[in-house]
């Protein structure tokens, strides 16, 4: 069989990543215990130039999907003042990618898979009356040879019309979604998610009271899922699982190192006093988070705005790598969904420390469907203004 597995090269950009939409809104101080729960009720977006939202406009749901190379996620909300409320949430494993790296193809298993939990956010979206919806796939899609033809089944068996969206747009969104929890600061910061398929991640600048502004960005088709499939089964002995760890991150620091010279000439030709902040989206991320608190199981609350000590999640790290798979299934917040693809999560997360150090690491449980939630809600909301415009328009010519 030939080798499919991902190219050791990336997508990557320069400036093309700022957000459309203005925030006046500084970015609240993540704190170690997380966000209080009225803050996880209003989960952040930036309403267009800071207007706040205006009736009938705050009544309207608003949904995004996610359709990930490992997992389909659902988000239903209604804009609440500057942020937005949560009223439904859907998450299911799909392994939609599962056999991608050798095959090329998408399984009809995985499909199926895949389009039973879209089937269930499809009701959902219905019993919610959602206003306005976006859905997205990302890198199994993108890659898949047979992607279009699951979109159009999609369509066809549950009217979802997913948009399959490039590296950049993916990127773009998780910056939009999660980066009001960067630590409070001035200065460069690298965000990042580490997907079932891929890996994006952003240099950006933030000044209080500003929208990030973005330098670079690049993407790598390593993901949890494509890593663990392309380095092959997890040897039973200490050793083999050693050295599988060590080819995991040799792949993605050759696919990471382009990017890494270019950050490393921006942050020279940009010089600040501010050291480099990390902010990662991702179940890798916030599985890691669970276990440095000792969670019995996982608290979203207790993750999302987490800023942790970055050797203290390496230790984490190279713990789990060295554990069989019973091992890692018996620990908390993994179980059996995670056990053989955190691995992967660890070396690709290992890596980034080493290309780019930082004494702490920001976690955030938010990123492409909050991204998408708050640039349709943005859209809505100007929209929603115009229309109003217009309205007083019409009535002052009448009188």
């Amino acid at each position: 069989m030939a080798d499919l597995s991902p190219p050791l090269g990336g997508a990557s950009g320069r400036g093309t990543l700022q957000e459309s939409t203005d925030s006046t809104a500084s970015p609240p101080e993540p704190r170690p215990g997380g966000p209080s729960r009225s803050e996880a009720a209003a989960w952040p977006q930036a309403p267009s130039r800071g207007a706040p939202f205006n009736a009938p406009f705050h009544r309207q749901a608003f949904a995004a999907i996610d359709l990930g190379t490992n997992n389909c996620r659902l988000l239903i909300a209604r804009p609440q003042g500057e942020h937005f409320l949560v009223i439904d949430a859907f998450s299911r494993v799909v392994r939609l990618g599962e056999g991608l790296a050798q095959t090329g193809r998408l399984s009809q298993e995985a499909m199926d898979r895949a389009l039973g939990a879209l089937q269930i956010c499809a009701d959902k979206l219905k019993r919610r009356n959602v206003h306005l919806a976006r859905s997205v796939a990302t890198e199994a899609c993108r890659r898949a040879v047979n992607g279009e033809e699951f979109i159009e089944r999609v369509r066809a068996e549950t009217g979802i019309l997913l948009d399959i969206i490039s590296a950049q747009e993916e990127a773009r969104l998780a910056v939009m979604g999660c980066h009001l929890l960067l630590e409070a600061g001035d200065g460069p910061a690298m965000i990042f998610d580490i997907g079932g398929g891929s890996t994006e991640l952003v240099l950006v600048e933030t000044r209080a009271g500003e929208v990030p502004m973005i330098h670079d960005w690049h993407s790598v088709p390593w993901g949890v899922v494509s890593l663990t499939e392309t380095c092959g089964a997890e040897p039973l002995d200490e050793a083999g699982r050693t050295g599988r760890y060590a080819r995991m991150r040799e792949l993605v620091r050759e696919s990471l190192a382009p990017f890494a010279d270019r950050a490393a000439d921006s942050l020279v030709r940009n010089p600040t006093a501010h050291p480099l902040r990390l902010l990662g989206t991702s179940g890798t991320v916030t599985t890691l988070a669970s276990l440095h608190l000792q969670l019995p199981q996982y608290d979203r609350q207790a993750v999302d705005g987490l800023i942790v000590v970055t050797e203290q999640m390496r230790s984490l790290s190279r713990n789990l790598a060295l554990m069989s798979q019973p091992q890692r299934q018996a620990q908390p917040c993994i179980g059996r969904e995670r056990a053989d693809l955190v691995v992967a999560g660890c070396a690709i997360l290992e890596t980034i420390f080493d290309l780019w150090p930082a004494t702490r690491l920001g976690v955030a449980d938010r990123g492409i469907r909050e991204g998408i939630l708050r640039s349709l809600m943005a859209s809505g909301d100007a929209g929603e203004r115009t229309r109003a415009a217009l309205r007083q328009m019409k009535r002052a010519s009448h009188e």
